[in-house]
């Protein structure tokens, strides 16, 4: 069975460059969905699952984040990359708050673009170099709450649960956790988004934050 494969931008070249450099990494035929608009990109995903999901921020009909947040909502793990030119720190904090899963530049060479993909189908969450160096300026100059700030979780976290959290939190995909603890990757799917549930967020990243915050995690 071919991977599916969902590209939302408006700027056609980009979109066959990136079709070009997608079919590289993959010897099996893939299914390209390509979309213009936040609008389309909602309508074209209902012909899902897709391997990932490619989203530029500045679309149309609104901001790419919209989309990537309702693509979260539907997928917990759908890696979602934005692929995009520079933008203001807090347009990139904002579309990984939403649930980006990494950030491309549209200005790197289809060799390094293709780098940072097959990064994120291995299950990592690729972030530009020069994007992740103004992500750490800025957190470096903002006051971050102290854990005793954040909330504790809306529901108790199982033992299970404790336990696949603390791998996520040590960069582990869900395949390389159920290969660990000897569960199929679907049951740890299953219970990823549990977490993201009982936590109130959409990514990785936050559910580890909160956890932290919140005393669950050291």
């Amino acid at each position: 069975m071919s991977e599916s494969f969902l590209l939302v931008d408006d700027e056609p070249a980009l979109l066959a460059r990136l079709c070009r450099i997608l079919k590289t990494l993959r010897d099996e035929p893939i299914d390209l969905h390509c979309a213009g608009s936040v609008a389309q990109g909602k309508a074209t995903a209902a012909s899902g699952p897709f391997a990932m999901a490619l989203v530029d921020l500045g679309l149309p009909d609104g901001n790419g984040i919209e989309l990537i947040g309702w693509l979260r909502q539907r997928e917990a793990e759908l890696p979602i990359l934005v692929i995009s030119a520079w933008s203001s720190e807090e347009m990139i904090l904002d579309a990984l708050r939403a649930g980006a899963t990494g950030y491309l530049l549209k200005e790197r060479d289809d060799d390094e673009i293709a780098l940072l993909l097959r990064t994120a189908l291995k299950g990592g969450a690729p972030i530009d170099p020069f994007i992740a160096r103004r992500i750490l300026a800025a957190t470096a100059a903002a006051r971050t709450p102290t854990p005793a700030a954040a909330s504790a979780p809306a529901e108790p976290l199982s033992k299970r649960e404790v336990q696949i959290l603390e791998l996520v939190a040590r960069g582990l995909s869900n395949l390389e956790i159920a290969e660990s603890i000897s569960l199929s990757r679907w049951t740890v799917a299953s219970h990823v988004k549990n977490i993201y549930a009982k936590f109130a967020v959409h990514s990785r990243t936050a559910a580890v934050q909160a956890a932290r915050g919140s005393g669950v995690l050291r």
